[in-house]
């Protein structure tokens, strides 16, 4: 279960606690358990500050408070406090990054459902998709539509999340997929073949929604798979 620790204090040294953090982030690099750690300012009181530390488990948070440089680094940072710092231990319960739920239902619905509308509700009015694959790399919400259209109905596809990770307002994607070209696609008849292969994705979100995408997948893999190219 994850488990977050938030430290609570107050200092006018903020530019000198970061400097600290710094430190034992480079002091514990390699050894560290911590898998992320923020910092925040009230912005009611500039002197109350937060730092927010995550870890994949209680038991990994207590190897990391074992850590030499973890127990130098909180005498110091003690020292810049007006007061001992406090400590909250929590154990998450539930960690939804909202983010990341609109890119797996795009996946879901929109490439294994093949509902080409629900991408209305997805996206952004303003979305604009990149994919070097298609004629144009800089495509606006319709015309990226119309191409999503055109390769669900030319392959059938079904796409599996091998990896999603979320940071700020950007989701990437690993994927694999597996298909059948069943219509032409870009001026290719179909061929009946089967084809499979990896890609990645990012997105960038606004507001809840998707506003804009990068595509890459393997193309040359698949063309050989269509005998388009050979495969040597």
């Amino acid at each position: 279960m994850t488990f977050v620790q938030i430290i609570d204090c107050k200092t006018d040294r903020v530019e000198e606690m970061n400097r600290l953090l710094d430190s034992w982030a480079e002091a514990t690099r390699g050894r560290r358990t911590a898998t992320h750690a923020m910092m925040g300012r009230d912005r009611s009181d500039s002197s109350h500050v937060l730092e927010i530390v995550e870890f994949p488990s209680y038991e990994e948070a207590m190897e990391n408070s074992r850590l030499p440089e973890t127990d130098r680094i909180f005498r110091e940072m003690t020292a810049l406090c007006d007061g001992e710092p406090t400590f909250t231990d929590l154990d998450v319960l539930r960690d939804e990054q909202l983010n990341k739920l609109v890119v797996r239902r795009f996946v879901d619905e929109v490439i294994n459902g093949g509902d080409i509308a629900v991408v209305d509700e997805l996206c952004t009015p303003g979305y604009r998709e990149h994919d070097p694959s298609q004629p144009s790399y800089d495509m606006d919400l319709e015309a990226a539509k119309a191409a999503t259209r055109e390769v669900m109905e030319a392959f059938r596809p079904t796409c599996t999340v091998e990896g999603l990770v979320a940071e700020g307002d950007t989701v990437c994607l690993r994927m694999s997929f597996k298909g059948r070209h069943v219509a032409a696609y870009q001026g290719l008849e179909a061929t009946g073949r089967e084809v499979s292969g990896t890609g990645q994705a990012t997105f960038r979100c606004e507001g809840g929604r998707i506003a804009e995408s990068w595509w890459n997948v393997d193309d040359m893999g698949m063309l050989r798979q269509l005998g388009v190219v050979p495969e040597h």
